[in-house]
């Protein structure tokens, strides 16, 4: 099916001509598969998507991609020429929008009905750029004539306080594997005006909301204007939901007062907790009692808890939401009330708390009917100690559900070669059947595959070396060991630890210690704009960067590499390539991570603390194929509860210690960095160092001296490699969503394409 048309698209010959070909003929292909369908519907509302670019992953979906790779080289054309036409949508920034893309893929192929919601961001998070060792930011369009987003007639009318927008409604399909399609819908409003950005900056107009709605993911919420127009961002996305799915549970027969047997919400965070008071005052100005309102919604309404971090659960001072939503603030308030008559006065328990702060988790757990964690250690900590006082109440409510990630994308799409050696090894199962990745284990001692799996991985490696080197200029040393952290910049995340161990290395080479096998250090990440700390660890980075590259006596032994505006695309090129996986966050502090499982699936062996779903990858894979360091989860609550920790005590007590951290202020890092940035962070770490980076760090150094030891007997890591794919099965979004439905949804799934 649809091979003369292929054949037609190839011979054009043209990349951008092949590419506009190719587009028009999946989005042909996935409407002919038909629409998932069903009674009740999930709504997936999530202020990011981090999708990708589409066409590999839909042709793999649609079952045309090897068709038209045959076609391809037989023009000389390469997919990955095709692929450079596309731009990557900008609609997502880190783990929390990339998890909901990997969702979605798996929702389709299961046959459940469901969409995602979320807005259409022109510029996106921002491009990252480096100038003078600094993250610099600037616009990152992505929208133009020829994209995978189809405009509807679809149309709100959103009221705010102070003025009223009428949406336009777009979608994506999402094609199901081997499946129908479901679509991702993004709301946006037409008089939405690039040209307010002032030059080549993220900086604009805060005050005009119809001017700049959409324009950027997470404004810039340094200032009260910044902040509101985060809220003007939330309620237009569930606003415009909450009417989507009125008007399409109507439209299959509803009277309203049986909404939830057509509707499911799984708020992704807190971002779209507006989605509950906002669906409250739509019933009651359709004539149902308030009562009975709140209580079609609560059952409704799922939560999804991403993170115990304070700063992410959102809370928004009243006078704010005054301004920006006033027509939900009755039903707000009338929420706080029922919590206080059921509950008293208990502020950790309260929406409006005596600061008159209105807090969106509370809202969630209050008045939604589940609420999960996304990994097994995180949602214990959330039960047994952040939100130990809702779990008491509501026990029925709280689940796990560990993250998975989408195989297809992060095995099919960019590791062809290893899903060649898997399908000639133990058959093509796994691509729908993740668990079957099990029988590679029967492979463990057989030489011929451990050498394949090396093979791969150095081919691999020299890919993304090609890579880097035609989008920065860097060249690397393939026979190096690729050591990757590739994540959002986050302090708990620690990149400024792995900074630390270059540090270490450094010295260490210095003083004549060379190492046997040189070491490339890759890291990936961008810092929020208003984030100062986590730009100056960036800085530091770069500044390491050009001074061990620069270094003669080091360079042949130790390179530092930071990836200017990591993507998915650069995911996609690095994590085939790695060796070793880095999963450092302070224990407790990670709700799941999934790199780590994309890592793990490629064949990388992971370095970390015991954290997140690093818990359960350690429990798959063994003692033996992953190396752990640092104090546990409860040692570091212990530390938090009794407010012990001291990062200078620390340094005063350890020589070796504060020689790595006083090297952030040395003359050589001062004469290629800024003293300014670099001596705030030294303060930083010396003084505060809220995630206590010196208390794991000689237990990280130890560790990753271990494992760079350990890849020096070749036989003994490629049967670590081989274990880790095979023990990765579990990690697939197929079996998390199915958990999801089982648990949660209850959808019914439409298996009529299968």
């Amino acid at each position: 099916m649809y091979e003369n048309e292929i054949i037609q698209i190839a011979a054009k010959k043209d990349p951008v001509e092949v590419y506009k070909g190719l587009l028009e003929l999946v989005k042909k292909a996935a409407e002919e598969k038909g629409r998932i369908s069903g009674k009740k519907k999930l709504y997936y509302i999530s202020a990011e998507f981090l999708i990708g670019k589409l066409l590999s992953n839909n042709l793999i979906n649609l079952g045309l991609y090897k068709t038209v790779d045959s076609e391809l080289k037989k023009n000389g054309l390469s997919m990955a020429e095709i692929e450079a036409v596309e731009n990557e949508p900008s609609l997502g920034n880190g783990g929390l929008g990339r998890l909901a893309a990997c969702f979605l893929d798996s929702i389709a192929t299961l046959g459940l009905p469901g969409d995602g919601i979320g807005l259409n961001y022109h510029l996106g998070l921002f491009k990252q750029v480096f100038e003078n060792n600094l993250q610099k930011e600037v616009p990152n369009p992505w929208i133009d004539d020829k994209s995978w987003l189809r405009k509807t007639d679809r149309s709100y009318e959103v009221r705010f306080g102070n003025a009223t927008v009428k949406s336009v409604m777009y979608e994506i399909d999402v094609t199901g594997y081997n499946n129908k399609t479901n679509t991702l819908k993004l709301f946006d409003i037409d008089s939405v005006d690039e040209s307010i950005v002032e030059g080549e900056s993220i900086w604009f107009d805060k005050n005009n909301i119809k001017r700049n709605l959409t324009l950027f993911l997470y404004p810039d919420d340094s200032d009260d204007q910044g902040r509101m127009l985060r809220i003007y961002q939330q309620y237009f996305m569930v606003s415009n939901a909450a009417q989507l799915i009125i008007a399409e549970a109507r439209e299959k027969g509803s009277n309203l007062h049986d909404l939830y047997d057509y509707a499911v919400i799984q708020i992704n965070d807190t971002h779209p907790t507006m989605v509950i008071p906002e669906l409250i005052r739509l019933l009651t100005n359709e004539g149902i009692e308030m009562d009975e309102a709140i209580d079609i919604v609560s059952k409704m309404c799922a939560y999804t808890n991403h993170t115990i971090l304070a700063e992410a659960l959102e809370k928004w001072p009243m006078w704010y939401m005054e301004k920006v939503v006033p027509c939900i603030m009755p039903i707000i308030r009338m929420l706080d009330v029922k919590v206080k008559e059921r509950f008293g006065n208990d502020e950790k328990l309260a929406i409006i708390d005596k600061n008159n702060n209105i807090h969106m988790a509370n809202i969630d757990i209050h008045y939604s009917y589940s609420v999960n964690g996304v990994a097994a250690l995180h949602t214990d900590i959330l039960k047994n100690s952040e939100l130990k006082v809702f779990a008491d109440i509501y026990p029925q409510k709280f689940n796990n559900k560990t993250n998975g990630i989408t195989f297809r994308r992060w095995l099919l799409h960019c590791n062809h070669e290893l899903t060649e050696l898997l399908e000639s090894k133990i058959g093509d199962g796994f691509k729908k059947d993740a668990d079957e990745l099990k029988k590679l284990l029967e492979f463990e001692n057989d030489k011929e595959v451990l050498n394949a799996i090396a093979d791969i991985k150095q081919k691999h490696k020299q890919i993304f070396a090609d890579y880097l080197e035609k989008q920065q200029g860097i060249k690397i040393d393939t026979n190096s060991i690729f050591d990757v952290q590739v994540k959002r910049l986050h302090e708990y995340k620690r990149q400024q630890m792995n900074a630390l161990y270059a540090i270490y290395k450094y010295m260490d080479i210095k003083a004549g210690n060379k190492p046997k096998r040189p070491l490339t250090m890759i890291f990936g990440a961008k810092a929020a704009p208003a984030y100062t700390i986590a730009k100056d660890i960036i800085h530091l980075i770069i500044c390491l960067s050009e001074l061990i590259n620069n270094d003669p006596e080091v360079s042949p032994y130790l390179k530092v590499v930071m990836l200017e505006n990591y993507n998915v695309t650069y995911a996609e090129n690095v994590i085939p390539a790695a060796d070793i996986s880095e999963q450092i966050s302070l224990a407790s502090k990670e709700a799941s991570g999934t790199s780590n499982m994309k890592f793990m699936l490629n064949g990388a062996v992971t370095l970390g603390t015991e954290d997140g779903a690093n818990v359960e990858i350690h429990e798959f894979v063994g003692d033996d194929n992953i190396f752990i360091f640092g104090e546990s989860s409860d040692t570091v609550i212990k530390h938090y509860e009794k407010a012990d920790y001291s990062a200078e005590s620390i340094y005063d007590a350890d020589p070796e210690i504060a020689k790595l951290v006083d090297f952030i202020i040395s003359k050589e890092l001062f004469k290629v960095g800024n003293k300014k940035s670099l001596i705030r962070l030294y303060m930083e770490i010396l003084t505060k160092d809220w995630f206590m980076t010196l208390l794991d760090v000689k237990s990280y150094i130890s560790e990753k001296e271990k494992m760079l030891e350990a890849y020096e007997d070749r036989e003994a890591w490629e049967k670590m490699m081989l274990k880790n794919i095979a023990n990765a099965g579990f990690f697939s979004s197929d079996r998390t969503i199915n958990q999801y439905n089982e648990d949660i949804w209850k959808l019914t799934a439409d298996l009529s394409a299968q």
